[in-house]
């Protein structure tokens, strides 16, 4: 519907457009991903200062034509999250958040539950940089995926229903498999389906930590599984 839009948001990523303007992709909590242009944004004495930039969370006033671009009108800061950016890990962990967010929720489909994930997510970034470890940004995923309705099956065998005798994980099947349904899997020892399942049972700011070399194997599962069944490629966290 045409007309002005207010709506609190985080920018997840800003590009150059033409002499002045930047083009913005933002998540938002009831309209999702949106697109919009800030028009004059890189003037020196632009109204909107640096509020644009990725990473930060706003306050946003939007109008809405006829263009699948909206127009900025207003911006306002909620949260800067400015000390994450003082950190090179920390940085990283945000790009690879918004990313995520961006690529796993491309629509204007409204889930608030993923605006106050990436939010918290970013939020824990800024009041410590230690928290950018892998294993952190696997448990943020994870819950990405829980939300997109792909969160791997980790209770019981994806294929066949059996408890026990866990072997293997299968990206095709959703999940681990036992034994008699390993066929397409991969390994999967046990100390990474225990990650698996703690990092989704646990709030992001109790996740579990681990080593690299179970969180390459939690990784792949995460990846190959939203590369399945969202077809859509992440970039690593190892």
């Amino acid at each position: 519907m045409a007309g002005p839009l207010k709506t609190e948001a985080v920018v997840l990523r800003s590009m150059r457009y033409g002499e002045a303007d930047r083009i913005l992709h933002v998540y938002t909590p009831m309209r999702g991903r949106i697109g919009a242009i800030a028009k004059g944004v890189r003037r020196s004495r632009s109204r909107f200062g640096g509020r644009l930039e990725p990473f930060f969370r706003i306050d946003l006033g939007l109008h809405e034509g006829r263009s699948d671009l909206l127009t900025v009108t207003s911006a306002q800061t909620v949260a800067p999250y400015a000390r994450l950016r003082t950190d090179a890990d920390a940085l990283d962990g945000a790009a690879r958040a918004c990313d995520a967010v961006g690529r796993i929720f491309d629509s204007g489909e409204p889930h608030p539950e993923v605006f106050n994930l990436l939010c918290t997510y970013l939020a824990l970034l800024d009041a410590d940089p230690a928290n950018a470890t892998a294993a952190r940004q696997l448990a943020f995923r994870l819950k990405l995926l829980l939300a997109a309705g792909l969160a791997p099956q980790l209770a019981a065998c994806a294929t066949c229903g059996e408890g026990d005798h866990i072997a293997g994980y299968s990206p095709a099947a959703g999940g681990v498999v036992c034994v008699a349904c390993e066929a397409g899997s991969f390994p999967l020892e046990p100390e990474a389906h225990t990650f698996l399942v703690e990092a989704l049972g646990h709030a992001l700011a109790d996740s579990p930590d681990t080593d690299m070399r179970i969180v390459r194997v939690a990784d792949r599962a995460v990846t190959e599984t939203v590369a399945h069944h969202g077809h859509v490629r992440l970039r690593s966290v190892s």
